[in-house]
Parts: structure tokens; sequence; C-alpha cells
């Protein structure tokens, strides 16, 4: 009578860079699955040791030191139990993504991932050499074979493990999140596992790192494709499971954690994006303006629920046309939400640099250099601000208006993080929906009035841009679907339209190169997903 193989799945946050304290949790968590758990095996994600992405952290000369102290220190203080997980090695010179088997001290087996991305945020073939083999084990009588993230979405590496006859497939992937990869991802392990014909164990890591934020929800697939289960987004687990050799079948020893609403689950990945940009980097804190406005009344909750009430605070900085109803919604909210909230006027600060500039502009019509001003007034107060309590300015401003530049260089762009960088305004109102149902924050008037930036009298946004309706699906089809203007307008839009949201777009890119960094979460965000020159000749048509 076989004996079932316990296997631990450890969805963790792990720190790249932080090669010691990832090594500390992998031991640390290798124990506690064996003691606790009574795991026979414990599987970590892709390059656990180094964390993902490394990036050019990779070229540095000591990382082969660094990596073999690591191994070196697993093996001598881990025993009972069988470690899977991933780490960069070098191997006769060459840099390869791999995956090890460690029992008892030893390394009984490696794999080097076969599939290295090269498209969207993925860059790793500017630093590994892929693998042509297989990695295939031994465990208790069961032949285990491993794939790295990218392996499994591709047919070839299934195939090889297909051939050498595996009974189970152990995944390890740090597969980042946008809107509905958890779907996806369920669709492609289900189709590998029946490939194979063998259930398929699916890690993968959570956290966030930079604008990337990693999700979890790792899987556990049946050899015939079923979701048996599935783990909880963005947060970090501990998942156990049963493989039968006899039968070949995988049992989950815990329920699945049940799927989220589009709304929920976008903003649990905002809230840890923030979260861990801020603990990780360091920050004790988070200053950023509170305008009365939609979106930095979402950035604030978002900041609070992250955080806590006692890191954040908040600065309502008004001018001569910022209405009354705008004071007293953004004073409601920082009460609602029990946060440090002040008041600092930027007319003085207006008055004095106008009053210095009046040589300079004497002979010129106002126009968006004055509005332009008051941003960076209101910038300047955050920074400062910054500077003397070392807390991280949060910035507030949405895809759309990054999209088409509707924002000020050195004034509301002045931040070290935003929070609503990748995040559509008509998605920015229904997260403000949402969480309003957990706690009712943002006044509802703040929801239902229409958006302005209050830098000149009775301004609204669609004073110079399309409803928010038909100016993110413009979007949307530009820049995640690369359509060409002819085939936006062949959706249905007005000319006009298309033609000039494009050239805001394309004009525009000198501004969001130099945009704080922000959580990822649709299929191309800007900044390291959409990559464009500044300077060119491209004429947008067909």
């Amino acid at each position: 009578m076989s004996t079932p193989l316990r296997v631990l799945m450890a969805q963790l946050n792990l720190r790249v860079g932080d090669i010691p304290g990832n090594t500390s949790r992998v031991i640390e968590t290798a124990l506690k699955a064996r003691d606790e758990h009574q795991a026979d095996l414990v599987l970590f994600p892709e390059l656990a040791l180094s964390g993902y992405p490394p990036e050019d952290l990779l070229l540095r000369p000591s990382l082969e030191l660094r990596i073999n102290e690591a191994l070196e220190r697993i093996k001598s203080e881990v025993s009972g139990i069988t470690l899977v997980l991933g780490y960069p090695r070098y191997v006769e010179g060459a840099l390869y993504n791999m995956a090890g088997v460690i029992r008892d001290g030893e390394l009984i087996c490696e794999y080097a991932k076969q599939c290295l991305p090269n498209y969207q945020v993925f860059d790793e073939q500017r630093y590994f050499v892929a693998g042509t083999q297989p990695g295939v084990f031994e465990h208790q009588g069961v032949r285990i074979g491993l794939s790295i993230c990218e392996d499994i979405w591709h047919s070839a590496p299934t195939e090889q493990l297909a051939e050498a006859g595996v009974d189970l497939v152990l995944s390890l992937n740090a597969s980042p999140y946008h809107m509905g990869k958890e779907l996806q991802r369920a669709e492609v392990v289900a189709q590998r596992a029946r490939q194979v014909s063998a259930p398929v164990v699916y890690l993968n890591q959570t956290g966030g790192q930079d604008e990337l934020i990693f999700d979890g929800n790792s899987l556990l697939i049946s050899a015939e494709g079923e979701t048996l289960f599935r783990g909880a987004h963005c947060e970090e687990a501990l998942y156990t499971a049963s493989f039968d050799p006899a039968t070949g079948t995988l049992t989950p020893e815990q329920a699945s954690v049940p799927a989220q609403a589009l709304e929920a689950n976008v903003y649990q990945a905002l809230v840890m994006g923030v979260r861990d940009y801020v603990n990780k980097n360091g920050f004790p804190g988070v200053v950023l303006g509170l305008s009365g406005g939609i979106d930095s009344a979402l950035s604030v909750a978002v900041a609070v629920d992250a955080l806590g009430a006692d890191r954040v605070e908040a600065v309502m900085m008004p001018f001569r046309w910022t209405s009354s109803m705008s004071v007293e919604d953004a004073e409601a909210e920082a009460k609602a939400l029990g946060i440090k909230y002040d008041v600092i006027s930027i007319e003085p600060l207006y008055d004095s640099f106008m009053q210095q500039l009046q040589g300079q502009l004497a002979g010129y019509a106002p126009d968006t250099t004055e509005e332009n001003l008051q941003a960076r007034c209101r910038g300047v107060l955050l920074m400062a601000i910054s500077n003397k309590k070392g807390y991280l300015v949060l910035t507030t401003g949405n895809k759309s208006e990054m999209a088409v530049g509707y924002s000020t260089l050195y004034g509301d762009m002045a931040g070290g993080f935003d929070v609503l960088k990748d995040i559509p305004k008509t998605l920015v109102y229904q997260l403000s929906r949402y969480r309003n149902t957990l706690s009712p924050v943002i006044p509802q008037r703040v929801i239902d009035r229409p958006p302005s930036a209050e830098l000149a009298p009775d301004q609204t946004d669609q004073d110079n841009l399309p409803d928010y309706d038909v100016l993110d699906r413009i979007l949307e089809l530009y820049v995640e679907r690369d359509y060409s203007a002819q085939a936006i307008i062949d959706e249905g839009f007005e000319p006009a339209d298309v033609n000039r949201v494009i050239r805001l777009v394309d004009i525009n890119e000198y501004k969001r190169r130099q945009a704080p960094v922000g959580p990822r979460v649709t299929e191309r965000g800007f900044g390291r997903d959409r990559r464009y020159p500044i300077t060119s000749g491209w004429k947008a048509g067909i």
C-alpha cells in the first residue's frame, strides 16, 4: 500500500535582493512545513532566493557567491523534508533561472527554465540562458516533473515531462497580476495537466515589487484539468495537499478561497502594492494632497487600508477657485478615516510667484501657465513635508489623465508613488463605490459631482476631454490593444475624438517618463510595459 505524498505550497511575499533574508524565510518555512504540517515536500516560488524580478542585480559580480552561500546554508540547516525552490545559478559561466531540489544536505536535482519571457514587463533573455532538458526526480516512489513559470504557458516543456512519464508536476511561479490573470492561468494550467496526464501543483508568489503586483492565487489542478483548489489573492499563505501514488489523485487539505468581484480584486491589489512599496523601502508613513476630488479620496482610502491611519497624513491646499464643497468633503473624509489633516492655503505662494514673474510674463495673456503654477505650489509644499518627516509623497493621478497628459510636471506629478497610475477614471468610480461598501469614507457627492481640477472658475475635466466613458474606451483600444486610429473610428467613435486623444497620448510620453511608479493592474501599464519614443516622427493613422 503506497504512502501519500504531502506537499506544502509556500505562497510567500519575498524581497528582491535580500538573499540572506529570503534564505531565512525559506529555512523557517521549511521547518514549519516539516514540524507543524508534517509535509514531505515544500515548494517555493520562482527565484525565491533573489526575489523576482531581480533585474540588473543579476549582473552583480557577487551574485554567484551569495547564492552559493545561501544554498549551503539551506543544506546545512534543513533536514527531514524535501525543498523545491528557485534561484539564479551560474553553470560553466552561463546564468540560468533554476529550480533546485534539496534533501538532507544534498542537491539532488536542478532544472533550468526553458521558456524565457521577453515581452510586456519581462526581459529574462537579457540575463538568462535557456535550458533544454526536463527536470525529473523521484520522491517516495513518485516521479515528479519541474516547471518554472513561463514553461507552463508553452507545450514543449510539458511534452518532455509527458514523455518522461511523470506522476506529478510542480510549477514554481512569479506571475505578475493584471485583471483577469487568475482565470487565464487556470485555463492554461488545465491544458498542461491534460497534456501530461498528471496533476499540477501551481505555486505563485505574492507581494508588490515596484510597479508589479504578484497576486498569489496558487492552484491545484487535477490530471483531467479540474481546478481542485485556488489560494488567496494578494496574501501570504501556506497550503497543503496530499498526492496518492496509487490513484494519481491530488487532494487539497483546505477549502478554496472564494473568487472575488473585480472591484474587490483590484482594490486588494492596490492596497498590497502601496503597503509593500512603503514598507519594503522603509518609509515611516505617507503624505498626499487631499483635494476633495474622487482621485485623492480613493488614494487616501487605499493608503489607510494599507498602512493604518497613524501612518497617513493629508493636506488640503485650497486656492481662490477651490469650492467650499471640496474643502468640506476633504475634511469629512479625513475625519472618517481618522488621519492627521491640515489645511495650507497656496494663495500667498502663488501671489509671490506671480509677483516675481511679472516681468517675464508681461504682455502674455493668462493660459495654462497660471493653472500649472497652482499645482506646482502644492507640489512644493508636499515635498517639503516629505523631506522634513521622511514621508513618501503619494500622487493621485489616474491612468486616463496620465495617458493624455492631464497633469502637471513638478506639480501634481511630484511624488514617489502613484496609487492610481494604472487605474482608468471609470474604474476609479467603481473602486470608490466598492470601498464605501466596506465603510462609508468617501462622501457621496465626491462620487456624484463632475470631476474638476479646480484650476480655473467653473472648470470641469470634460471642458477639455471627451466623457470618461468614451475616453477610457479609446485609450483601452489604443494603449492596451494597439488599435490604429482608423480601427478605433471603425468601432463607432467620432473621428475628431479619436484623433485628438491619440495625439495627446503620443505627445505626452515625455511626461510619463518622469512620472512616479505605481501598481500595474491592466495588461499594459505605462512604464516598463509600454515603451514609446519621446522624439518621434510617427504619424497616427491606419
